[in-house]
């Protein structure tokens, strides 16, 4: 029976997410929470729909605001009726577009979310390496400087030159600028030559896997090819290691992003996992 989620679903929604945490191939995107009280507050605002037969909770999936549109949490799915869950779902998006995103390897979910109208838009590989591996060319290169901030407009200048995915933050106001950069797991490592920034490396801080992640790498279009993107992840690499629970840096890139690609190989960076983004036009019939 599919259903809204109810406050005593909750352990069983937890012990389905832990079991898809405990296998690569299950991932899909879904709530950060771990903790009951967490996950019931995370699901408060949000469409949250369960599949449950006698013995619990089979299947869970929601719908959250996100970008122009919405994004679905899920299908996470352990015998539950996943393709009539979605379509549930899929009833109240109030003709938004839904995004969706599924590992490369989860190909039961990746075949429901096609046949529910998804079309997938491309693949982000993610890739790793141990901070020893990067930090020792972790210094700034004659004539430089290293700054742990910038100004609003010279982010947005060097976000807006090397990056679409992410044109949200074109429109922060500095209030959440100012916010983003104070918050405890977040750095920004920048270049500047003279008072010029040439590049940066934003990172966040993952200790509960031992793991930072560089979420943005930024080289001004005009400085690309002198080595700033390999000293960029030296320097990321050496502020991670200030955090003595952090092991490894991991990186993303696009499919279409060959030069990041490249600049990842070169810096001795391995391919560890693969996420598809998917997109349903708000105008699909369910």
């Amino acid at each position: 029976m599919i259903r809204p989620m109810l406050a005593t679903d909750v352990p069983d929604v937890l012990a389905l997410l832990t079991w898809m945490d405990d296998a690569p191939e299950r991932e899909v995107f879904s709530p950060d929470a771990r903790d009951p009280r967490e996950l019931q507050t995370e699901c408060e605002d949000n469409l949250c729909l369960v599949d449950v037969d006698d013995e619990g909770v089979l299947a869970y999936c929601a719908l959250s605001p996100f970008r122009d549109g919405l994004v679905l949490e899920g299908p996470v799915s352990d015998g539950g009726h996943v393709q009539a869950l979605l379509g549930r779902a899929l009833a109240h998006t109030d003709g938004l577009p839904v995004y969706a995103f599924a590992a490369q390897e989860n190909l039961p979910v990746r075949a429901a979310l096609e046949g529910a109208g998804f079309a997938a838009l491309h693949t982000t590989d993610f890739y790793s390496a141990p901070l020893d591996r990067l930090t020792p060319h972790a210094c700034a290169p004659a004539g430089h400087r290293i700054a742990r901030r910038l100004p609003i407009a010279a982010y947005r200048e060097l976000f807006k030159s090397s990056e679409d995915a992410w044109a949200g933050r074109l429109t922060w106001t500095p209030e959440q600028f100012d916010g983003h950069f104070a918050r405890d797991d977040v750095r920004l490592v920048a270049l500047l030559r003279g008072d010029q920034p040439v590049g940066f490396a934003e990172l966040e801080f993952c200790p509960e896997d031992a793991r930072a992640d560089v979420t943005y790498l930024a080289v001004h279009p005009a400085e690309r090819a002198q080595g700033y993107g390999l000293k960029l992840l030296a320097l990321a690499a050496a502020e991670a290691e200030t955090h003595p629970e952090i092991r490894t840096l991991r990186v993303r890139a696009h499919d279409h992003m060959k030069p990041a690609r490249a600049l990842y190989a070169r810096a001795g960076f391995t391919h560890c996992r693969s996420i598809v983004t998917y997109m349903r036009d708000g105008d699909e019939d369910v």
